[in-house]
């Protein structure tokens, strides 16, 4: 738990919330229902283990933030908390509710308990792909997969790393649940795609017969698509991009956009998702907060990779 003031309200309100949601109580000490829901909060912090944070405000001491918070939510009357996920307020109550009500609402923005420790797993798993320890950062995927099955992202990373160590037998098995939901996630589509290539590849033509096919006749996209396919599959994106590039040149609608679609989907591959703000990474602009107070936070935004921008380019400059 934490008091919340217009110093620290960026750090530990706005970019908190980019970590883990912040339940904001705004309170006042001679507020009767404010000590009566206070404990509750308090208890319901460590029975849900970390899964939220809670902060308090004080309104008395705080009328800037208090106020800013009570005309955006059309709220005069306290105590009134407001839940923060991602740097933005997305809801709240007022009155000293029960606690099998606050439990509800937590619910609906909290993630559960198998949620958080997926969480966890993967992005211990980050750290150990890092330091090279792949045996043990995969160890940690399938634990996150095994306890959130729902969770794409740790199982976008499991199979993204089963494929890259080559069990490829894994890596299918590990996709299947999630082959239902390919035209509502680009990036599971884009996986589909990969895992796809890398099972062809052992049966695919060698390099130099696709080759020598292509030199024979220009338009055999046949050839051209199966050559992207392999260096797809070993790992060599943009060598695939510029085999694809070259059919998207001469038909843009061949095979229903095929070449056009596994180059999206390639660029995908190799865009990074877009980071969590670390807390207190709002930078020299965190000392704004002193004077001006802004509700929504700064959005994540990951470095802009040249090789990324200089192939979506390529792309655009092919279609138009």
């Amino acid at each position: 738990m934490s008091d919340i003031t217009i110093q620290n309200f960026e750090t530990e309100l706005i970019q908190a919330s980019m970590q883990q949601p912040v339940l904001l109580d705004i309170w006042a000490p001679w507020c009767q229902p404010c000590r009566t829901l206070g404990p509750i909060l308090e208890k319901l912090e460590t029975a849900y283990g970390g899964r939220f944070k809670l902060a308090k405000l004080n309104s008395d001491e705080q009328p800037e933030i208090a106020g800013q918070l009570s005309q955006a939510f059309g709220v005069r009357s306290i105590p009134f908390c407001v839940l923060f996920a991602q740097g933005q307020p997305v809801d709240g109550f007022v009155g000293a509710l029960p606690e099998a009500q606050i439990r509800e609402f937590l619910d609906r923005h909290v993630p559960s308990a198998a949620e958080a420790e997926a969480e966890a797993e993967t992005a211990e798993a980050e750290a150990l792909e890092a330091e090279g320890d792949v045996h043990a950062a995969l160890a940690k995927l399938q634990q996150a997969v095994a306890v959130d099955p729902a969770n794409d992202t740790a199982r976008f990373d499991y199979v993204k790393l089963l494929i890259e160590t080559g069990n490829l037998p894994m890596a299918r098995q590990a996709f299947e649940p999630v082959a239902g939901k390919l035209q509502f996630e680009p990036r599971l589509a884009a996986l589909g795609l990969w895992l796809a290539a890398c099972e062809k590849a052992p049966t695919a033509r060698p390099p130099q017969a696709l080759a020598a096919a292509i030199e024979a006749n220009r338009r055999d996209f046949d050839a051209r698509y199966e050559l992207a396919q392999l260096q797809m599959a070993v790992g060599r994106f943009t060598d695939a991009m510029d085999a694809l590039l070259e059919i998207i040149m001469r038909d843009k609608a061949w095979n229903d956009e095929l070449a056009r679609k596994t180059y999206v989907a390639i660029l995908e591959l190799m865009t990074k998702p877009v980071p969590k703000a670390a807390p207190g990474a709002a930078g020299a602009d965190a000392g704004k907060a002193k004077g001006t107070l802004e509700l929504t936070g700064k959005a994540a935004v990951p470095p802009s990779d040249p090789v990324i921008d200089q192939y979506r380019r390529k792309l655009s400059m092919a279609l138009f």
